[in-house]
């Protein structure tokens, strides 16, 4: 009765082949886009999209990562007086002091009357200070 069952039983398909890699002409359009750099056009959303994945990393303690999603918001919006003042901040945490002072000084030029302006003034101030000193 045991044999029945067993002949009975569909034989095992057999098995598939290995689904092909990419082509090398598909490689070499995907490193070629790699290596392109983005174009940049104003774009205000985009902006803010990057400040709140900045935000995001900002909270984790992730500064460099943070760094890189406030120059992306510069990029995308050059007029964005807290993607500047964000960037400084963050790079100043990564003790980036050179970054971190030209990202203020652009922040000072877009907001000259900003929420920070008076003290990020005197923040660049005593870097430039403490610079010709050396």
């Amino acid at each position: 009765m045991l044999v029945g069952l067993f002949a009975a039983a569909p034989a095992q398909p057999p098995p598939r082949p290995a689904p092909e890699g990419p082509r090398e002409s598909e490689l070499r359009e995907e490193d070629e886009s790699l290596s392109k750099p983005s174009d940049y056009v104003f774009n205000p959303i985009q902006a803010m999209e990057e400040i709140k994945v900045g935000d995001f990393y900002w909270k984790k303690g992730s500064h460099k990562a943070a760094a890189l999603r406030y120059l992306e918001a510069t990029r995308w919006n050059p007029g964005l007086g807290d993607a500047w003042l964000k960037l400084g901040e963050a790079r100043e945490k990564l003790k980036e002091i050179d970054e971190a002072r030209e990202a203020y000084e652009k922040y000072l030029e877009v907001e000259p009357d900003g929420r920070k302006s008076a003290s990020i003034r005197r923040k660049v101030e005593r870097w430039e200070k403490q610079a010709r000193k050396k």
